[in-house]
This record gives structure tokens, sequence and C-alpha cells, in this order.
């Protein structure tokens, strides 16, 4: 699909990283489409992180029934902020949808995101963000989620209650102007901040899982999560927010000495 920078085709993309997620794919697809067909101009955007199950075939053929599915393979599987990370750039739209692929975040509040990061005075300089309030995971993972949630924005005061969600709306711009790293895709507030913008929650549906089974684990998650709220930390200390103006333009000719 060719991708053009200063006039993308789309307002949307929503890209959405699988990992063996062969028995979702399908029902999130029709629920992304319901959700915006004649509401917004959207692709979608799916990558393949290196699955080990019948997840390519299944988004193969899938593309033949939707126009507007681009289908991206990893032949490895390289991780959720890779894939999302080669998504944003594939994807041929001015802003960006994020979506969890286990079918847990629902589609449907997509479009109030989205008005809410067009409405902004610089939607460049905003991250809207998903906040399950009303979670639908076991308790020990609300938890767990809890805690994270508390150590995280103590340390990055990066003012999200819920940066685990992975429904998040934010152009596509801001994205390509932040550092990028493995496991981003959970600090994504704390770098739009970083680079002098801002974030809103807003609070949206969750659902539990009901086919397929959780990639990740508590203990695996915190080792590299502490590992990466420090590197973020640094970065952060790392970082500055140049205000500037354009004093005088270059003059446009053949004259120019």
């Amino acid at each position: 699909m060719p991708i053009s920078e200063a006039n993308p085709e789309y307002e949307l993309a929503v890209v959405v990283p699988v990992h063996n997620e062969e028995l979702n794919v399908r029902p999130l697809i029709e629920e992304i489409a319901a959700a915006l067909d004649n509401k917004s101009n959207y692709q979608m955007v799916y990558v393949d992180d290196g699955s080990s199950d019948d997840t390519p075939q299944r988004l193969i053929e899938l593309a033949n029934e939707h126009p507007r599915l681009c289908v991206i393979k990893h032949i490895n599987c390289c991780g959720q902020s890779a894939a999302v990370a080669t998504g944003v750039k594939a994807a041929n739209a001015k802003f960006i949808a994020t979506l969890d692929g286990d079918g847990q975040n629902d589609p449907g509040d997509i479009p109030e995101l989205l008005e809410t990061l067009k409405s902004a005075p610089n939607p460049d300089m905003l991250l809207v963000a998903g906040w399950r309030t009303k979670r639908k995971d076991t308790e020990w993972k609300r938890i767990q989620s809890k805690i994270a949630n508390a150590v995280r924005s103590a340390l990055l005061n990066d003012a999200t209650p819920d940066t685990g969600c992975g429904l998040k709306v934010f152009s596509k711009a801001a994205f390509l102007d932040m550092p990028r790293f493995d496991h981003m895709h959970r600090f994504l507030p704390a770098l739009m901040i970083r680079r002098g913008g801002s974030v809103v929650s807003v609070a949206v549906n969750h659902r539990p899982r009901e086919r397929g089974i959780s990639k990740y684990g508590m203990w695996g998650r915190l080792k590299v999560g502490i590992v990466d709220l420090f590197g973020v930390m640094w970065l952060i200390k790392r970082g500055s927010k140049p205000i500037s103006e354009i004093v005088r333009e270059s003059k446009s000719g053949n004259g120019a000495q």
C-alpha cells in the first residue's frame, strides 16, 4: 500500500498487534468495521508478530473480505512495542488508534477518543488514553495493575491512571517523534509529556477475554517493567522541551546567493 506522509489517504489507522490470536482476529476486525463504517475514513493495520498458529492465514483471508485491512507479518516474534511501531510506520493516516488484539478493548470507544484528539488546539501534542474504570479481569490481575499504576505514576508523573489500556489515540507525527525501545507502548503517556505534550484519559468499556490465552505472566512483566521504568526516568531527565519560533522564513527562487 503506498504511503504519502504529506497527504495521507486515511484520517485514521487502527493499529492492532497480534501474536497467536487466530480465534480473535475475525470478531475484532468485524467489530472495528461496525464501529467505524460511515463515521471515519479509516484503515486497519494488523501486524502479526511471528505467530506460530494460523493467525497469519486468517488475516490474509480476512484481507480479501475487508479492503481496508492491511496485513504485515514479522518473521520472528519481536514484541508488542515493535509490532505497534511497525504498524504506525506503515499506516497511511494522520491519526492512529491502537487496540490490543485479544478483544478486551471495545472498538466502539474509538470515535469518542478520536473526536477528543481532533478537537485539541494541536492534536500532535495530545495523547488520548483509554481508562478501564470497570475492568473485567481477575481480582489478582486488577491488584497487580493497581500497584503498578501507582508506582509508575509516582515516579513518572505521567498524569494517567491506566497506562496499561491498549486503546490509545494519537497522531502519527507524535509517535514518530518519540524514542522507540522495547516495551515503549506501556509508557506512551510519559513519552508524550516528555516531548512537551499532554494526556487526557477517557473512560472506556472493558471486556473479559473470551478466546485464546493471555501472553503475559506476572513475574516476566514485573522484571522488564522495573528495568523499563528506570530507563524512561532517565529519558525524561535527559529530555528537553524547546520553545521555538520562526524569526525569518527562507526565500524561494533560484536567485538566492
